[in-house]
């Protein structure tokens, strides 16, 4: 049986905290070729998730603790949707092929991620042209627009 239980999200917390991305990961599939990918990922704010895209799979993701904002993106990175995780909106499934960002909005949020494997990272061309990599001048700037963007808004 694998569980997550409260005191593993308080020491994934606890981790994220700690690490110089604020993030941590708890993976319930067995191995990164698993054709299922589950984790808990645990987000402290001030982590930055730059826009990206899977074209491969959609991407589910669950609050276990804490509010996340959810943002998607057209092409141009002006953007379609934004959802507050964790409040009204438990559950929320981003289309394969869909830009998108997240940003941890409290302390100890812990978000949970299903989506196809075998794990694949993220590739260049499927990070936001528009967007700032991670460590670069102007993420600070995108993760603050992130809290206030609205549909129909563009960065910069």
């Amino acid at each position: 049986m694998k569980q997550i239980t409260v005191t593993h999200l308080q020491q994934l917390s606890e981790q994220a905290a700690d690490s110089p991305r604020l993030r941590a990961n708890r993976n319930l599939h067995p191995e990164l070729s698993n054709p299922v990918q589950r984790l808990a990922i645990a987000m402290e704010p001030g982590t930055y998730v730059r826009p990206h895209r899977h074209p491969h799979t959609f991407e589910l993701l669950i609050s276990l603790s804490g509010r996340f904002q959810v943002l998607h993106f057209d092409e141009n990175g002006h953007v379609t949707q934004r959802v507050v995780l964790g409040e009204k909106c438990k559950v929320l499934e981003t289309d394969a092929g869909t830009w998108h960002a997240v940003l941890s909005m409290d302390k100890g949020g812990v978000i949970f991620e299903i989506k196809h494997g075998g794990y694949q990272p993220v590739t260049e061309q499927d990070t936001a042209p528009w967007a700032p990599a991670e460590n670069e001048p102007g993420a600070e700037e995108l993760m603050k627009w992130y809290a206030q963007a609205q549909v129909g808004e563009g960065f910069r």
